[in-house]
């Protein structure tokens, strides 16, 4: 039976484990980054534009910052304001790695599609790695759009696609072309190339 993406992504997922998320000490995370710089107090909080007094606070817990001083902060200390609340799990760093040939990942053939799926072989992946042959000619050749959680990032490996989206103008696309889009967005691809073309999709899992 054919698969279509949405399937290879809960594929993916259902290798995987659920984790529950601990929750984070803001403070504590700010003390941490400012000591990695080796900055005392007075060169984090003129690095954020705040005051001493309102860091101290943040970092012992006395204050819940505003979200300009959380920007200010991630400025501030060169890392985005997400980063100040996902801390790297060092504990959990585990330096794996996954080498897939070329030709070697799993294949998984549909009607509009041949999926080659890279670093299969690896459990509770973030991210979905896949190289796509694209078979169809038309959108008609669809059942529908396709949507699924997450985010995607598309790139052109050879030959010209068109890339259709349920809020956008389609777009044609030629090697080396790329395009980051919510996937929960319908979309569809198909080759506008005498061949068909080659493309890689990445599909985020979390």
């Amino acid at each position: 039976m054919s698969r279509d993406p949405r399937t290879l992504i809960r594929i993916a997922r259902e290798s995987g484990q659920e984790q529950t998320a601990e929750p984070l000490d803001l403070g504590a995370r700010v003390r941490e980054l400012r000591k990695e710089r080796d900055w005392t107090l007075e060169q984090a909080a003129k690095q954020a534009g705040l005051a001493r007094s309102t860091l101290s606070k943040i970092e012992n817990g006395q204050m819940s910052p505003t979200y300009e001083a959380l920007k200010k902060l991630a400025v501030g200390l060169d890392i985005s304001v997400p980063q100040l609340f996902t801390p790297p799990k060092r504990e959990q760093v585990s330096g794996r790695m996954v080498h897939v040939k070329d030709g070697e990942g799993l294949h998984q053939v549909t009607t509009t599609y041949e999926h080659e799926l890279l670093a299969e072989s690896l459990t509770r992946k973030k991210m979905l790695p896949y190289r796509a042959r694209v078979r169809a000619r038309s959108i008609d050749e669809f059942d529908g759009w396709v949507r699924h959680d997450g985010e995607e990032f598309l790139f052109v490996l050879t030959g010209v696609v068109k890339l259709y989206s349920e809020f956008y103008e389609p777009i044609e696309m030629r090697r080396g072309d790329s395009a980051y889009y919510d996937a929960s967005m319908g979309h569809n691809v198909v080759s506008v190339s005498a061949e068909d073309a080659t493309i890689l999709w990445v599909t985020s899992l979390t």
